[in-house]
């Protein structure tokens, strides 16, 4: 398969693929935001419902931006945590 440089280097690796929250309340909110779009799905006219589409599109890009960034601040950190502990002489 490759080394990891080579992985990521030719774009197989996707961080955002692997990320699988164990949270038990995970997978119960996101149950009720199903729950709470499928009901304004119902309410809603057809143009209302649509610009509601457009707003969660937006906070769905705000959140992956978000992520990404939290993401990269945690690579870093991570990072320089190695090079202190490897840089520390005993």
């Amino acid at each position: 398969m490759g080394s990891l440089l080579e992985k990521l280097f030719y774009g197989n690796i996707r961080p955002d693929e692997r990320i699988h929250p164990v949270n038990p309340e995970y997978k119960l909110l996101n149950e009720k935001i199903s729950k709470t779009i499928e009901s304004y799905h119902k309410k809603l006219s057809a143009e209302e419902y649509d610009q509601l589409e457009k707003l969660i599109d937006l906070l769905g890009q705000t959140t992956s931006m978000y992520s990404a960034a939290a993401y990269t601040d945690g690579f870093r950190m991570g990072a320089l945590m190695m090079i202190e502990v490897l840089g520390e002489r005993i």
